[in-house]
């Protein structure tokens, strides 16, 4: 039979875009049990990888990552083949304005979203709980992504992402396949990204508490946040 670590790196990898680090899987299976089957273990560290810093947590190579140069202005348009896993260090939704945000933050800290323009309120769920209550509709949203070298790049939907959208989880992980990158932004739409959720609880949090404060200290200053 197959080493462990290789069956479940190669059905991650296969199923999901993740390519986890050898030293993360090594380190991971000393925490389960000798006897616990594969499909339990692939499942598990599934999970873990989720909730995991991708940096620390997946292995790094040129074709599962942003170029060095992502943010060259200067390349008018370019196709990255890809899987590279990202993940989503911030959100913002341009329909929106800053006190719209902070107003839609707020809503869905008391358990709130909209229908139409109707108020109502939302019953929290175990979904809800892993994805942050995400706000239905608005957008085009503006996500700042981290690949696994630690690379940054901000993204823009072009269509609509199921599971983005303000109060979405930070640290939620994505891939992107043959994704295109205009003038450094990369161009967001379902064909070419898969969400995979997941949640980085530290940088969740931080940002929850601090991004209304971000808004209002722009506002304030008459800036732009991004």
């Amino acid at each position: 039979m197959s080493n462990p670590t290789t069956q479940i790196s190669t059905q991650l990898a296969s199923t999901k875009g993740l390519t986890p680090s050898p030293t993360w899987l090594t380190t991971f299976l000393t925490t389960q049990r000798p006897t616990t089957p594969l499909p339990v273990l692939n499942q598990t560290a599934c999970f873990r990888l989720l909730a995991s810093d991708i940096t620390t947590s997946l292995s790094t190579n040129a074709a599962t990552c942003f170029p060095p140069d992502i943010h060259n202005a200067n390349i008018k348009e370019r196709k990255l083949v890809g899987p590279i896993a990202v993940q989503v260090l911030a959100v913002e939704d341009m329909s929106k304005s800053r006190w719209e945000q902070i107003e839609a933050i707020e809503a869905l800290e008391r358990g709130e979203g909209t229908k139409g323009r109707e108020i109502i309120r939302v019953a929290a769920t175990e979904e809800d709980d892993e994805s942050g209550g995400v706000a239905k509709g608005g957008g085009p949203h503006k996500l700042a992504l981290q690949d696994a070298t630690g690379k940054r790049a901000y993204g823009i939907e072009l269509k609509g992402l199921e599971g983005v959208g303000l109060g979405m989880s930070m640290g939620c992980k994505m891939v992107l396949r043959n994704v295109v990158v205009a003038r450094g932004m990369v161009l967001l739409e379902p064909v070419t990204v898969t969400v995979l959720g997941g949640k980085i609880e530290g940088l969740h949090k931080a940002w929850k508490e601090g991004r209304k404060a971000e808004l209002r200290a722009a506002i304030e200053a008459g800036e732009r946040v991004v």
